[in-house]
């Protein structure tokens, strides 16, 4: 059987995981009656579905570690209430440093909160399964402000050129219904949104890394962006999005593509929002 035959059969089986779900590994339901084939072809579908589950080859960092997860995050999260939620989309590392040794209700970074920071950022996220490209290379990367602009009614930016030109055309084609969820994102972005996941996730960082990029990974940090339903609030990075209008007009127009397919190689959940502009 091939590969493309494994995924289709594959998916019925699937079919069952839209809610969160528990398991140290793949349910037995689904491991016995999904058909023989490579096992690491297999692992990654399952996980792919049931991406919000603990299994036995993840990894998960030691407790010394998520105490200075708990530090870091909230030190970042008082950098983010001090420039306030826009500026900190744009923020990048040399500056929250700075930041956080100028206002006392920030308090600067450790030491170890840093190296910590360090570690997540250059860690070989393959170990967690990722297989994703790293676009952002350095930790110090920055975001040149004079290359993005504000949209507005969104609090969101995009950077200028082909990542604007691909948003207006979608609002053009697909209507007023749509709205920009989530565009430029700093490597300080990415840490708050990854380091608060793995936070949910018990320090799991392969689970964390299956529903978000970890900080370098995301390509909102060079030009794609996420759209979803004008109401839907947080509905729209959930399943229930693809039920949508505004999904359905999406992928009628073709020519568009999704970062993270359904059933993708790359270790990350179904995101049917990401539109991939680079």
């Amino acid at each position: 059987m091939n590969r493309r035959a494994f995924l289709k059969q594959a998916a019925f089986f699937l079919s069952i995981a839209n809610a969160p779900l528990v398991f140290a590994k793949p349910p037995d339901f689904i491991k016995n009656h999904l058909p023989s084939f490579d096992s690491h072809i297999k692992d990654r579908l399952i996980k792919n579905r049931l991406f919000d589950t603990d299994y036995n080859d993840d990894i998960f960092l030691e407790k010394k570690d998520m105490l200075l997860l708990e530090a870091s995050l909230k030190r970042l999260k008082r950098v983010q209430k001090t420039v306030g939620y826009g500026n900190f989309c744009l923020l990048n590392f040399d500056d929250a440093v700075k930041i956080s040794k100028s206002y006392t209700a920030v308090g600067a970074f450790s030491k170890q909160e840093l190296a910590f920071l360090e570690m997540i950022f250059y860690s070989r996220v393959s170990e967690y399964g990722l297989m994703s490209e790293k676009p952002i290379k350095t930790i110090t990367g920055k975001i040149v402000k004079k290359e993005v602009k504000k949209i507005p009614y969104t609090g969101h930016c995009l950077y200028r050129g082909r990542p604007i030109e691909v948003y207006k055309t979608i609002k053009k084609e697909v209507g007023n219904q749509v709205i920009l969820t989530s565009g430029v994102r700093s490597v300080m972005k990415q840490f708050l949104l990854f380091l608060d996941k793995a936070r949910k996730s018990q320090g799991n960082l392969s689970m964390a890394s299956r529903s978000l990029a970890p900080p370098g990974y995301s390509f909102h940090g060079v030009g794609d962006f996420d759209v979803g339903k004008k109401g839907y609030g947080i509905h729209n990075f959930t399943k229930r999005f693809t039920k949508t209008d505004v999904y359905k007009k999406l992928t009628d127009l073709g020519y568009l593509k999704f970062r993270y397919e359904r059933d993708n190689d790359l270790g990350v959940r179904f995101e049917p929002w990401h539109i991939e502009v680079v």
